[in-house]
């Protein structure tokens, strides 16, 4: 009997115990899950404009066609520095783009003639500017775009004869086309500002030359010329919103 009582007495606590917890579940309060997270994209989408500077350097293999004499060949150096202008779209990660650069240039050199032909005994050369006609395409990891181009380039040089400082032939400023490739590397530190280091090379093949030498006498026969390499800064602004939210 007591054994019995003992029992039911366990049950009557147990059942309010159980009871007692279920009514203090009940009475928390309910608290709303955490929104889900929103990934900031960046987006190279857009027009920008921006500038550029850095350094050059140009080649030439100055020959006499007749004879085949090789007259002298050398590299010429120098700074530029210029602006751009373009437009890039975005799908997912790749990034395409069409772009116009301009640049005033410094990239001269000279070297004693390897023989005397009658023009002088020194040549030299200088770029004075190049534009660069160029289509992109690149992969974006978020703010940061790597990418390749290629396109259409002009340049524009001067070669010359010169005896003692003093010039005594040249061809005079001539704009020539040829054709460009590259690749870069740009990285957005800032709302719609993007830093970059790019690479271009230009290939200008060899070409025949006529030298004019003071009085109206025109020297034939002489081929000059080789392609440009181009290491540039640049910095860009981007015209719309830098980036987009995705959830």
């Amino acid at each position: 009997m007591n054994k019995l009582l003992a029992s039911a007495s366990f049950g009557v606590l147990l059942l309010g115990a159980t009871a007692a917890s279920a009514a203090d579940l009940a009475a928390r309060p309910y608290t709303k899950a955490p929104p889900a997270a929103i990934a900031t994209v960046f987006d190279w989408s857009g027009f920008y404009i921006g500038i550029n500077g850095g350094w050059g350097q140009s080649h030439d293999r100055r020959t006499f066609d007749p004879t085949g004499t090789l007259v002298g060949s050398y590299d010429a150096n120098g700074g530029t520095v210029g602006g751009q202008i373009g437009y890039r779209w975005q799908t997912a990660g790749w990034v395409f783009g069409l772009e116009a650069q301009g640049n005033w240039a410094d990239i001269s050199g000279s070297r004693a003639a390897l023989v005397l032909p009658p023009p002088g005994d020194t040549l030299r050369s200088k770029m004075d500017a190049f534009g660069l006609f160029t289509g992109q395409l690149g992969y974006a990891w978020n703010n940061v775009l790597l990418y390749v181009k290629g396109g259409a380039a002009i340049t524009d040089r001067n070669y010359q004869f010169l005896t003692a400082g003093v010039v005594t032939a040249q061809t005079g400023y001539a704009t020539r086309l040829g054709g460009t490739v590259g690749a870069g590397l740009e990285f957005s530190f800032a709302q719609n500002w993007s830093l970059g280091v790019e690479y271009d090379h230009i290939f200008e093949n060899r070409h025949g030359a006529t030298f004019n030498v003071p009085g109206g006498v025109a020297l034939a026969g002489f081929s000059t010329g080789g392609d440009t390499d181009l290491v540039l800064g640049r910095l860009n602004y981007r015209f719309g919103g830098p980036a987009v939210a995705r959830y």
